[in-house]
């Protein structure tokens, strides 16, 4: 049976994990090792049998502790060859990976990994390169769609593939144009390159989700300007006016910021 746990979903720090039986891989470490460790721990979740790390993009939520860990587990990372480069360059990781520990993917390339088949996909974001990623295993397709700032066609596209789907619902706009943000960091998180808001998040699920969705989780949720509840009866309102019921359609959640969610069995 297939498992999936958020370690935290957010700027504090990015972290994902889908695992088999025997095999598992992570996508994004941008939390701490040692809370990791512990979540694992907690949840039985045995880091040796993960066997290689997936790349969003190069920003520091997402990657600074992907060098400790590679070295302390000889894991490979995975990502394009501009994220390595941009991860190289990020002062925020302390540890780089080693050069054979760094593994390239190709946008648009299906790449059997083990039990899992993941192919990236181009998600617009103002980091050296950012990507989604659709992972196929044991008859299921688990989307990740992270740090969005406009809706593509090769987004709509992997979501009409998913069983299974993080997406990202990171602002409330009202919040954000009354918020504390400076006019400058506002105009990049509204931009074509910046972060999906709670409104645009729903309507793209109304239109791409399919019968064969069964679980979406909302992530990186802004801390300044946006609320769990309010992103969920957001995207749930839009979702209904579109004729499509949360928790009968599909399971629609939240993910914590910096707290694990536990194990999801996803058959």
């Amino acid at each position: 049976m297939l498992k999936f746990i958020s370690f935290g979903s957010g700027s504090s720090g990015n972290c994902y994990y889908l695992g088999t039986a025997t095999d598992g891989l992570i996508i994004d470490i941008g939390v701490g090792i040692r809370s990791l460790k512990k979540s694992c721990k907690d949840y039985g979740i045995q880091l040796s049998k993960v066997r290689r790390v997936l790349i969003t993009h190069d920003h520091a939520d997402h990657i600074k502790s992907v060098g400790s860990f590679s070295y302390e587990y000889k894991v490979p990372v995975y990502a394009t060859e501009k994220v390595h480069k941009g991860i190289d360059g990020n002062y925020c990781v302390a540890r780089k990976i080693a050069v054979e520990m760094k593994k390239e993917i190709v946008v648009g390339e299906p790449v059997q990994m083990g039990d899992f088949l993941v192919k990236a996909f181009p998600v617009p974001h103002d980091a050296s390169e950012n990507v989604g990623y659709e992972i196929q295993a044991e008859g299921i397709t688990f989307v990740v769609i992270t740090d969005v700032g406009s809706i593509t066609e090769a987004i709509k596209e992997s979501i009409s593939h998913a069983n299974y789907l993080v997406i990202e619902a990171n602002h409330d706009e009202e919040m954000l144009k009354s918020g504390p943000y400076p006019e400058y960091l506002q105009k990049r998180i509204l931009s074509d390159t910046g972060h999906l808001s709670n409104k645009n998040c729903g309507e793209v699920l109304a239109n791409n989700a399919t019968c064969n969705l069964k679980h979406v989780w909302l992530c990186h949720l802004s801390e300044e300007n946006n609320h769990p509840e309010l992103a969920r009866k957001t995207v749930e309102t839009i979702l209904r006016s579109y004729g499509i019921v949360p928790g009968k359609d599909f399971e629609l959640e939240v993910l914590r910021r910096q707290l694990p969610t536990g194990v999801y069995d996803l058959t």
